[in-house]
């Protein structure tokens, strides 16, 4: 099978191909045309790339305490959710533009990215991925 003679145009008969031909790759295409029916934007955040084996995931979480959030891993993807307890239920808003709602937002991680530290700060939640180098591969210095 030649892949560069396929077009946009020519998707899903590409997508045919590949899927007729391979075994227990169902669930891994059908988890990446589904991802953005699944996601929402919901709370916002940034991914920063720091080098070739660190980045930063920085979650803009106003209003949440540290101990409404949680972020862990579990079967390959970074889970971090927050669940608000009813503290504005009693108080009476003219304008409510701070969402602080409760969520779960998931993210898969490659094999080879762990991650290696989680601060909540001024309602910012920054997690560090790195990635696992073997060391035949890392960098040695000799002279």
């Amino acid at each position: 099978m030649n892949i560069q003679r396929y077009t946009a145009a020519d998707l899903n008969t590409l997508m045919d191909k590949i899927t007729r031909n391979s075994i227990g790759m169902d669930e891994y295409f059908d988890r990446l045309f589904k991802l953005h029916e699944t996601q929402t934007n919901y709370p916002p955040y940034n991914l920063i790339q720091v080098n070739n084996v660190e980045s930063h995931l920085e979650i803009a979480l106003a209003g949440f305490k540290k101990g409404e959030v949680n972020v862990f891993t579990e079967y390959g993807k970074l889970f971090v959710e927050g669940q608000r307890e009813g503290a504005d239920s009693d108080k009476t808003f003219i304008h409510k533009g701070v969402a602080q709602r409760s969520f779960q937002r998931a993210w898969t991680l490659s094999d080879d990215t762990e991650v290696r530290d989680v601060t909540f700060e001024d309602g910012l939640l920054r997690i560090v991925l790195g990635k696992i180098v073997p060391e035949h591969h890392a960098r040695k210095d000799y002279l």
